[in-house]
């Protein structure tokens, strides 16, 4: 049985830092510190360095699957990011995406994301892999320690 790794998608797999900073600045002033409420934001952002790839080879090796939260204020928000995994990610991801305030109620082995904290991602019972992070800064650094882990 292979193990479950769910991967996070605001700053793991999409650049939502990339998309913030391409908004403009009127936008970013009236949506400030709540980016995740603009319309649309999600639809549009570039994948991360290497995501697509990095998806592609755990899919290869793990039982995976997109574990993102989308904010309660921003009806797009659910829709964009459906949208936006069958534009990047296609069949690999057909019915991978879990929408959730609760991540921690996810069984798996693996967690990756880059907020350790919100969303219940803290009390996530498997591993914990912090995107971003010193340890993993980037997708080579992940794929490296979990292909290693693998089955």
């Amino acid at each position: 049985m292979k193990k479950k790794v769910y991967v996070d998608m605001d700053g793991v797999l999409a650049d939502f830092t990339g998309g913030v900073s391409g908004l403009d600045e009127k936008t970013r002033l009236e949506y400030d510190k709540r980016h995740d409420e603009v319309p649309n934001i999600f639809l549009n952002l570039e994948p991360m360095n290497g995501a697509i790839e990095a998806f592609e080879k755990l899919a290869g090796a793990f039982d995976v699957y997109i574990l993102s939260t989308a904010s309660w204020n921003n009806p797009t928000a659910w829709s964009d990011k459906l949208v936006w995994v069958k534009r990047h990610l296609g069949d690999l991801a057909h019915k991978r995406l879990i929408l959730t305030h609760h991540k921690n109620l996810n069984l798996g082995d693996f967690l990756i994301d880059d907020r350790i904290t919100n969303n219940g991602a803290g009390g996530f019972t498997g591993e914990l892999i912090h995107f971003g992070s010193s340890q993993f800064p980037d997708w080579k650094s992940v794929l490296a320690y979990l292909l290693g882990k693998e089955s």
